[in-house]
């Protein structure tokens, strides 16, 4: 099993993660990363908890616009089972983060 540090909102995350999956990890945490400090902002800095919360919603909207667009795209939703994979890895991950913040 492998091992990735995240670091998002200035904190080093380390994330277990299956061998040959660290790159997509990294990829997935960045795209946390880049979200944190419009979120701490809306969250008006009542924690890391909350941003992340607002991370996640931030996320699950660009999801379900993909979803839609993807709909509309071809004319059904053949694209439903990845998108399907992507939420579940994207839930996953922010329990993982969830998890290591209140280990800290």
């Amino acid at each position: 099993m492998a091992e990735v540090s995240l670091i998002i909102g200035g904190r080093a995350h380390r994330i277990a993660c299956a061998d040959g999956q660290e790159a997509q990890l990294e990829r997935l945490g960045a795209m946390v990363a880049e979200r944190w400090e419009t979120a701490q902002r809306a969250a008006g800095g009542t924690g890391a908890e909350r941003t992340m919360l607002l991370i996640a919603l931030m996320l699950a909207d660009a999801l379900s616009d993909a979803q839609r667009a993807s709909a509309s795209a071809s004319g059904g939703n053949d694209a439903a089972p990845l998108l399907d994979a992507i939420a579940t890895r994207l839930e996953a991950l922010a329990t993982a983060l969830e998890h290591d913040g209140k280990s800290a």
